[in-house]
């Protein structure tokens, strides 16, 4: 018996060729941040909700009362569990990049904080994932619309 096998031509075995690849690659690497950072954001937003004395005290300096501290917990938590959601993943990251934004201004600026060094970079961050993930966005509101 004899086995006749045809080349399709793709590289990888998959639609698409090495592009295919190089995509699968970029979804895990992308599905890797996105657990790190719903991690991080889920545990970050524990001690807010929670009402430790370290968050208590620090919007306390921030002044504008603990509500804040609670709708931040809160978008946190939300936040972190959008980031595993995908077609919530690009907005997810959006707003939790404006979170970020806003703690890096309120850490430089009235905590004068040196957490603003952790605040930038993860702000970059969720900046890159919701614009390679903005797609997922697009094609859920589409739905939604019709359009």
């Amino acid at each position: 018996m004899s086995i006749t096998s045809t080349t399709t031509g793709r590289v990888d075995g998959e639609t698409g060729g090495t592009h295919s690849a190089h995509s699968a690659r970029t979804n895990r690497a992308l599905w890797a941040a996105q657990v790190l950072l719903a991690a991080v954001f889920a545990f970050a937003a524990m001690p807010k909700l929670a009402g430790a004395h370290s968050a208590v005290a620090m919007f306390g300096q921030i002044g504008a009362g603990q509500w804040l501290r609670y709708l931040v917990g809160t978008a946190e938590l939300a936040g972190a569990a959008g980031l595993l959601i995908p077609r919530l993943t690009g907005l997810a990251a959006a707003g939790l990049a404006a979170d970020m934004a806003g703690a890096s201004i309120i850490n430089s600026a009235v905590l004068h904080s040196a957490a603003v060094a952790l605040t930038i970079p993860l702000c970059a961050a969720l900046a890159l994932l919701a614009r390679a993930r903005w797609e997922h966005v697009t094609k859920f509101l589409a739905a939604r619309t019709g359009r």
